[in-house]
């Protein structure tokens, strides 16, 4: 049982991706508008991150031509997703800062044998590279990704398919599984599957986040957290 500073108990904790471990929303969102803009689809940062920010690829491309009154079919969609997936690895090429705290949270929990997993939109493609780079590939038993679900977050499939990959592992429950999160769609997933979510002002404003269990403005909060059996 992991005990952290803010009030919260838990047997595993589940991280979102972007915008938790690291800030590659404005990368995402560089890799959309090459895509975007020349089909006359692009749209702004502010309207990425009041509508676009938390859906996977699939989801953006289909609210981007949606929004326009433009046809997609499925085909196109996926070339879509494959395209912007490979001009995401080229941004990242520059490499990639982690926000304050969460690599030596991630392996701190990792060395007390926490389970821990990924819950994420982004693509196992847009994942596997940056984790590598951080050194904290080992420290998850999953990693679910949008490769790996049919709906995206808020609706709270990711979350129940990352609890149910760890609890094959171990004997966990959801109320003592811990989200952590940093927007409202995420936010909604999480507590649909059950879920203590702490939320993230990484993101939003605490505002706009305080659905969750507990807002920290850092994961080095809960850096001093005991373990007991």
């Amino acid at each position: 049982m992991v005990v952290f500073p803010v009030g919260l108990e838990a047997n595993a904790v589940i991280f979102d991706f972007d915008g938790v471990i690291v800030d590659t929303e404005p990368l995402h969102y560089k890799a959309f508008q090459r895509i975007l803009e020349p089909l006359g689809l692009g749209f702004s940062w502010q309207q990425y991150v009041d509508i676009y920010m938390g859906f996977d690829d699939r989801d953006a491309f289909v609210e981007a031509f949606a929004t326009q009154n433009r046809p997609l079919d499925t085909a196109t969609l996926s070339s879509l997703v494959e395209r912007k997936a490979e001009i995401f690895q080229t941004v990242i090429q520059d490499g990639i800062t982690s926000y304050p705290g969460v690599v030596e949270l991630i392996k701190k929990l990792h060395h007390m044998k926490v389970p821990l997993a990924i819950s994420s939109g982004a693509l196992q493609s847009d994942i596997a590279p940056i984790v590598e780079q951080l050194g904290i590939a080992n420290c998850f038993d999953v990693i679910v990704t949008a490769d790996d679900v049919t709906k995206s977050k808020p609706d709270p499939e990711t979350y129940r398919l990352a609890f149910e990959k760890l609890a094959s592992h171990a004997a966990l429950t959801p109320d003592r599984t811990i989200a952590i999160e940093d927007t409202p769609a995420g936010i909604t997933a999480a507590k649909g599957a059950g879920l203590q979510v702490i939320g993230l002002t990484n993101s939003y404003p605490k505002a706009l986040i305080s659905e969750a269990s507990v807002v920290l403005d850092s994961l080095e909060e809960l850096i001093p957290f005991t373990v007991h059996p």
